[in-house]
C-alpha cells in the first residue's frame, strides 16, 4: 500500500492506525505549503486535493479520515480497533465524525486556514475566535463524555487515533485541554506506536509541551 501524509496533519491519526496493524506500506509526504496536494499527478489519485489518502493493494484510492479508519479496522478485525457490536462501533463513529468535522473541519480550520473563512484581512481575528471557540467547546463536549481513566470507549479504538491528533494539535497551539482530555492525551503518547510514528514524522520529545512518557 502507498500512504499519503502530511506531518502533524490529521493524517497523523490513520499513521498510527497503519503502525498499529503492522502493515507494510510505502509512505509518501504531501506538502501542503508547497501545494503537492495540487499537483496533477496528486490529483490523479485524489481529485479532493486532501489527505490522508491510502492506494491500497488493489490500486483503488480510498481518502477521508473515517473512511480509511473503518476500513482498516473492518480489514483487519484481529486488532479490535472497533467493539463489533451495532452500538459500540456506532459510538466509535460518532466521536470520531464530530472531532473530524467539528473540531477538525469548523474550528481548526479557521485558525489555520483562516483566509477561506474569512470575507477580508479585517475578520481574520474575529475568525480564529470563532474558531478558537468552537474548539474549546468541542473538546469540553468529548470531556464529558470521556471515561475518568481509559481510553474513550474502554479498549484503543479507531475513535482514539482521532481524537490524539486534535489533542497534538491544541498541543502544539497552545490550547489547554480539559482534565480527562490531557488524561487521554497523556495516555496515547504513552502507546509506543504513538512516539514512534511522532518521531517519524519529525518531532523530538521536547517538541511536545507535555513530554513523551
Amino acid at each position: 500500500m502507498k500512504f499519503y501524509l502530511t506531518p502533524g496533519s490529521c493524517s497523523t491519526g490513520i499513521h498510527i492506525l497503519l503502525e498499529e496493524l503492522d502493515l507494510v506500506f510505502e509512505a509518501h509526504i504531501v506538502n501542503l505549503l508547497a501545494g503537492d496536494q495540487l499537483k496533477p499527478e496528486y490529483l490523479a489519485l485524489n481529485p479532493k486535493a486532501t489527505i490522508p489518502t491510502l492506494i491500497r493493494n488493489d490500486g483503488s484510492a480510498l481518502t477521508e479520515f473515517q473512511a480509511i479508519a473503518y476500513w482498516l479496522a473492518r480489514s483487519y478485525p484481529k486488532a479490535r480497533l472497533l467493539p463489533g457490536d451495532a452500538d459500540g462501533d456506532a459510538r466509535i463513529i460518532e466521536l470520531m465524525d464530530y472531532v473530524v468535522g467539528t473540531l477538525h473541519g469548523q474550528g481548526y480550520a479557521r485558525i489555520f486556514t483562516t483566509d477561506k473563512f474569512a470575507p477580508s484581512p479585517a475578520d481574520f481575528e474575529t475568525v480564529k475566535a470563532q474558531g478558537l471557540h468552537i474548539v474549546q467547546q468541542g473538546f469540553s463536549v468529548i470531556n464529558e463524555a470521556l471515561p475518568e481513566q481509559g481510553y474513550a470507549m474502554d479498549a484503543f479504538s479507531i475513535a482514539d487515533a482521532a481524537l490524539f491528533y486534535v489533542e497534538f494539535w491544541a498541543d502544539k497551539s497552545g490550547i489547554e485541554l480539559p482534565d480527562k482530555c490531557q488524561k487521554h492525551y497523556r495516555l496515547m503518547l504513552s502507546r509506543p506506536v504513538v512516539r514512534r510514528v511522532l518521531m517519524e514524522e519529525g518531532y523530538r520529545p521536547e517538541d511536545v509541551q507535555t513530554a513523551f512518557i
